[in-house]
């Protein structure tokens, strides 16, 4: 059976106040093909052990950038995580072949609906064309880029009820994922990882 490891680095600078994405992670946590790495409680300095990122890329077969959606962007320890790790001659250049076949996707809160995510929205550009700089640096280095796993108006989600359902359709998805059961076939027509959930249970009901 293909080996199906995955790797979650998980950014939120103030877990104090995250209602969508600790839940998420705390998730994530239960499955043993599963590693979750908490980028703001092991480099609180922003000493990023490269070394120590590229052997965790090199063990596991998907990676998963989770966290808020800050200023259109990743949070900052993310960047760092980028700009440190994916290297020249390891994550891209000629000899730089080291994540060539790996699976890449973000897990996302959007505090905005996601109306505000269109052309004609306040924010003006989708979620997939405001992460096109990620899906560049996923293609450039070699890795199948897949749409992301969100959840929109994340500030109102806990007061609307909608938070357990966002987790228990991710642990759905990480266990498909985990089988092997995702693949660029069935990502076809497809936005956000969401809908493979969403469009399961609608078949089976």
């Amino acid at each position: 059976m293909e080996s199906n490891k995955l790797l979650i680095l998980f950014a939120h600078p103030n877990q104090a106040r995250s209602e969508v994405n600790r839940p998420l992670y705390a998730a994530s946590q239960q499955f043993d093909q599963v590693t979750c790495v908490d980028l703001y409680r092991e480099y609180p300095t922003f000493r990023i052990d490269v070394d120590k990122e590229q052997r965790r890329l090199l063990e596991h077969d998907t990676i998963v950038f989770m966290f808020p959606l800050y200023w259109y962007s990743t949070p900052a320890i993310l960047k760092e995580w980028q700009d440190l790790v994916l290297e020249y001659g390891f994550a891209y250049g000629r000899d730089g072949k080291a994540l060539h076949g790996k699976r890449f996707f973000c897990a996302i809160t959007a505090g905005g609906a996601e109306k505000a995510y269109r052309a004609d929205g306040y924010n003006h550009f989708t979620l997939e064309q405001l992460l096109q700089p990620l899906q560049q640096t996923a293609q450039l280095c070699g890795m199948e880029y897949w749409p992301p796993y969100a959840i929109y108006s994340s500030r109102t989600a806990q007061e609307e009820g909608r938070i357990q359902r966002h987790v228990d359709h991710w642990q759905l998805l990480l266990k498909r994922i985990l089988r092997g059961d995702v693949d660029q076939g069935s990502l076809n027509g497809i936005t956000h990882l969401n809908e493979l959930i969403t469009q399961s249970q609608e078949i089976t009901s």
